[in-house]
């Protein structure tokens, strides 16, 4: 239908007013009326938001949060690739980010509803997972290093490094990462490789040293490390520095415990906000980013978290005590040893998975998953080649 010229002229008023509320380098979040009512979904892990943030945004906005948690990369990858679930917002690590990426999973991001994206350091952007930063948005980052308590574990011992996570002296009380990509990681740092390594004989030598950890761990565990070094019920653990903020408090925590990043090298990790494709309130979920990257709130989270943020003047704020712990802010001589999980090629993630599982499973459990495989693909072979007659049938 056409516009009379009244209409026309009205169109006009409002773009030109639109672009001016649209200035500025950084800005504060704004009520938007015509997102009351909506509510967005966000899948992010467990611990990983100030207990105010949510609310704080819902009476700026109106928008609504439906916030739930995942434990690891792989479960979050399991629940957005079977559409059990649709969510707005995820929170995926690095090689995560790359792999939904690669999928289609991840919707480009609109950064004109992001300005507060400039605060991010910039030494957090342009990373191989996502190198022209059209898909996420640095939330956290951190290194991976050794959790244990002073009370049971020499000091001396230490100058194990990684190896300290194979001390049969300490059988029974070491934990392990449950997923794949970060205990492999671990395995292949004990063998001298890179974290990214695409050699699947790198792989199987990771996978031997796994095996034979296995008989010494008290557990393979993620979030439920906190109670478990807290309580003591294990003395060692590998785990994401951040996390020392709650394990080390000298009243909710366990004093007794320290931390270390390993010479020999370690992981460097970035967490990440996306937008799934499939997302139902886009712009929505793109204003609550913008609100997360506002100083003021990425100082709340990062006081909370403990985590490193990539927020540079929510940096500059912190409580030394935190913004000047060597743990949570390394110097770059630690940094210079770390590595940043790239995303696989499918067919090594895929091998990897299969190393995971076999390592997972008891041998007996190993010997009759293969037979289910095994009978699955030949049930498959004969329902093809049936379909495949009946076709034909019908054709002649």
């Amino acid at each position: 239908m056409k516009l009379t010229k009244l209409a026309t002229l009205l169109a006009v008023l409002l773009f030109v007013c639109t672009c001016f509320v649209g200035c500025g380098e950084v800005v504060e979040d704004n009520e938007q009326t015509s997102s009351k009512g909506v509510t967005i979904n966000v899948y992010n892990w467990g611990e990983y938001i100030d207990p105010t943030v949510n609310d704080l945004f819902t009476e700026e906005t109106g928008i609504e949060v439906n916030y739930k948690n995942f434990t690891d990369n792989e479960s979050m990858y399991a629940v957005l690739s079977s559409g059990a679930a649709t969510y707005d917002i995820v929170v995926p690590s690095d090689y995560m980010v790359g792999k939904l990426i690669n999928e289609g999973m991840l919707a480009k991001l609109n950064f004109d509803n992001i300005p507060n994206y400039a605060l991010i350091d910039e030494s957090m952007k342009n990373q191989l997972y996502d190198p022209q930063n059209e898909y996420s948005v640095p939330y956290t980052w951190g290194t991976v290093g050794i959790f244990y308590n002073t009370k049971y574990v020499d000091e001396a011992d230490l100058q194990q490094g990684w190896d300290l996570l194979w001390d049969e002296k300490y059988a029974g009380r070491i934990f392990m990462f449950d997923n794949p990509r970060d205990a492999f990681g671990i395995g292949l740092l004990k063998c001298g490789h890179s974290l990214n390594t695409t050699n699947k004989a790198h792989w199987d030598e990771a996978y031997e040293q796994l095996q034979a950890q296995k008989p010494l761990l008290h557990q393979y565990v993620m979030d439920q490390i906190y109670d478990k070094m807290i309580n003591e019920e294990g003395w060692i653990a590998p785990y994401y520095a951040g996390d020392g903020i709650i394990m080390m408090d000298e009243e909710e925590g366990n004093p007794a415990i320290d931390f270390f990043v390993p010479k020999s090298g370690s992981n460097l990790f970035i967490d990440a906000l996306c937008i799934p494709k499939n997302a139902e309130h886009k712009a929505e979920a793109e204003q609550y980013i913008n609100f997360l990257c506002r100083t003021d709130i990425a100082l709340l989270n990062a006081e909370y978290i403990g985590y490193s943020t990539p927020h540079t003047e929510a940096r500059a704020e912190l409580d030394p005590e935190i913004g000047e712990n060597e743990n949570f802010y390394p110097p770059q001589e630690v940094l210079d040893r770390t590595e940043v999980f790239m995303t696989l090629p499918a067919d090594v993630s895929t091998y990897m998975d299969g190393l995971w599982m076999k390592l997972k499973l008891p041998a007996a459990g190993w010997a009759w998953c293969t037979v289910a495989v095994g009978i699955a693909a030949v049930a498959l072979l004969i329902y093809s080649f049936i379909r495949y007659c009946k076709k034909k049938l019908r054709k002649e």
